[in-house]
Order: C-alpha cells, then sequence, then structure tokens
C-alpha cells in the first residue's frame, strides 16, 4: 500500500483494539478497487474519547468506525445522528462530511443483510433473543417489524422491559420478556446476543437439549461457537456473526467512499484473518 499526501484515512475507535479484523477487509477492499484509502486501527482509552473525536476533524480523517466501548458515549461529541442510531442509542459509524461528523449504526442492517445472503427469512416469524444490551437492540429493531413475534430473554428484567417497551413504540410485532427460557418449540428463530461464546469455557446460553430439529440458531460472535456447533449436531441450521461483521463493514464501506463495496473480497479478507 503507498500511502502519500492524497490518500484519504478512515480507521477504528476502540479500547481493546488489537484483535480487530477491520483494517485487513477495509484495506484489502480499497486495493481491490484502487481507490486512494487506508484504515487504521486507534487505541482510544474511554477517557480520551473527546479528544479523538475531535481529531476526526483536525486531522480530516474521513470516517471510523466506533467499537467497544464507546458506542453510546460518542454519540455526544457528533454533530447529527441517523434515526435507526438515535434509537439504537449507538453509533457504529461515524461519516465526516466537510467537518460535520455524522453518526449511524449499520450493525442492525448488516445483521439483516447476512440473513437474506443465508436464505434466512423472518417474516412472520417468531424470534427469540437472548440478551438485552446495545447488540440485541440493533438487531431488534429491524427484527420487529417484519416477524410476528419478538421475545426478548435478559439476565436483567428491568433492562430487557426497557428494551421491549422501546420496541413497542415501532408499533409493529408482539413485543414478549419472559424471566427463564423453558421451552423452545414456539420459536423459528433463536438468537444468541450476549458475549457468551467468546471463550471456549463460557457456558451455553439455553439447554441445547431443548433445541428441536430444523430450528433456525443465530449467534453475533464472529467465529464458530459451541452453541452453534451444538446446535448443528441437534439438526439446527445455524448462523454466526461473520456475515454480520461483514455487512456492517460493507455498510460503512459506502457511507466513506460512496462506491458500491467488493463483498466478495471483504470475505475472503475476514476468512483469512479470523483466528
Amino acid at each position: 500500500m503507498k500511502i502519500t499526501g492524497k490518500t484519504k484515512i478512515t480507521g477504528i475507535f476502540g479500547y481493546p483494539i488489537e484483535h480487530t479484523l477491520s483494517p485487513a477487509m477495509h484495506n484489502t477492499a480499497f486495493k481491490a478497487l484502487e481507490i486512494d484509502y487506508c484504515y487504521v486501527p486507534f487505541l482510544v482509552h474511554p477517557d480520551n474519547l473527546a479528544t479523538a473525536v475531535n481529531a476526526i476533524k483536525a486531522l480530516n480523517i474521513i470516517g471510523v468506525n466506533i467499537t467497544i466501548p464507546h458506542k453510546e458515549k460518542v454519540i455526544s461529541f457528533l454533530n447529527e445522528i441517523s434515526e435507526e442510531a438515535l434509537f439504537i442509542g449507538a453509533v457504529n459509524t461515524v461519516v465526516n462530511k466537510e467537518g460535520k461528523l455524522i453518526g449511524y449504526n449499520t450493525d442492525g442492517r448488516g445483521f439483516m443483510k447476512s440473513l437474506e445472503e443465508n436464505e434466512i427469512n423472518i417474516k412472520n416469524k417468531k424470534v427469540l433473543i437472548i440478551g438485552a444490551g446495545g447488540a440485541a437492540r440493533a438487531i431488534g429493531y429491524y427484527i420487529c417489524k417484519n416477524a410476528t413475534s419478538l421475545t426478548i430473554y435478559g439476565r436483567t428484567r428491568q433492562k430487557a422491559d426497557k428494551l421491549a417497551d422501546d420496541f413497542r413504540r415501532i408499533n409493529s410485532c408482539e413485543i414478549i420478556v419472559i424471566d427463564a427460557i423453558n421451552e423452545l418449540n414456539s420459536f423459528d428463530i433463536i438468537i444468541n446476543a450476549t458475549p457468551l461464546g467468546l471463550k471456549d469455557d463460557d457456558p451455553l446460553p439455553i439447554k441445547i437439549d431443548n433445541l428441536p430439529e430444523n430450528q433456525i440458531v443465530c449467534d453475533l460472535i464472529y467465529k464458530q461457537t459451541n452453541f452453534l456447533k451444538k446446535a448443528q449436531l441437534k439438526g439446527c441450521k445455524t448462523l454466526n456473526g461473520l456475515g454480520m461483521l461483514l455487512w456492517q463493514g460493507a455498510l460503512a464501506f459506502k457511507l466513506w467512499t460512496d462506491k458500491e463495496p467488493p463483498i466478495d473480497v471483504m470475505k475472503k479478507a475476514l476468512e483469512l484473518n479470523i483466528s
């Protein structure tokens, strides 16, 4: 990659940031399209977030992705927020438009594109989301516009109730909160939106014995977790979070460059760099 005074800079703010796969995905895409951009990981301590956001303008950075733990706090430092990002309460993509910083959230749309790519249709389906945090909010924003019902299970009932109340404002499908997952037969699609599975020795989010065959089971973690492996053995169709990572990045790519992202190139870059 040749860096010159004309090279447009993009990147990602996070803490920690060493694990990110985004530089490989985006830099490979820039090279494939032969456009003069580069993508850099920035280790941004929470205490320095305001300074880092101001630096986007000062250094004429075209845009950045935002990851843990900055997705919520970054909002207060931006000039404008998209409707979906406001509802979700989190930003994962910032665009510097002539000195005005605009925040977007491409996570939910990325998840929906991943479902579409794998021929999974949530229209008129009954969906269970395990988790009530930011990831659940991002994907639920779109799920509840299409599904028949959306059931939420979270460790903290108050947090799950708040999420459900927010979804009900969309005035779409039936929203249900449960205190325990006792049976799974009534759901068409089950989605793990918790961090459980990042570590190999993490407990499973549900009892695998309760899974019926031919159910669709998704995990937002981008590796093949024990949860998905065991669900596969039960005869379920499974989907990990790699597609969501790909498509949220592709949507950010288009926001920064106004060009169609090379999806196959980006996907291959992710697969080559995933551990």
